[in-house]
């Protein structure tokens, strides 16, 4: 592994404090997420990929964006991987790199209604600053 792609392995395990070593590859993480037809990359692969040093692959990928931030697949890991704190940890480092975000408050207010579910918001407020 690269020292650039080591570096930001290692910074992906520090915010998100998983092991992605712990992973027994079962799937169930993928199998709960309700966002999976829409991802690119699913939990599961999100795990073997920073655990190869993808990092990179996973920050140019449309899938941080496209996680819920729901963490069924943290409830559900029998090993407690939590893919869902290293999906958060990529799209942490993605927008450190970035320096900004790729969206803001106003783009989540223009979708939002009375019968977009709280959940939601919480979720788009956690990934972008206004």
């Amino acid at each position: 592994m690269e020292n650039n792609a080591r570096f930001l392995t290692e910074t992906v395990l520090r915010i998100s404090g998983v092991d992605p070593r712990k992973c027994m590859k079962c799937g169930k993480c993928s199998g709960t997420c309700p966002n999976y037809d829409a991802m690119e990359y699913h939990p599961h692969q999100f795990v073997s990929m920073v655990e190869k040093g993808q990092i990179e692959k996973l920050m140019n990928s449309d899938s941080i964006y496209l996680c819920l931030s729901c963490m069924a697949c943290v409830e559900r890991c029998p090993r407690n991987v939590a893919p869902g704190k290293l999906v958060g940890a990529v799209a942490q480092m993605k927008l450190r790199q970035q320096d900004g975000n790729r969206k803001n408050g106003n783009h989540i207010a223009a979708f939002a209604d009375e019968k977009v579910p709280q959940q939601l918001l919480m979720a788009a407020m956690r990934k972008y600053r206004k």
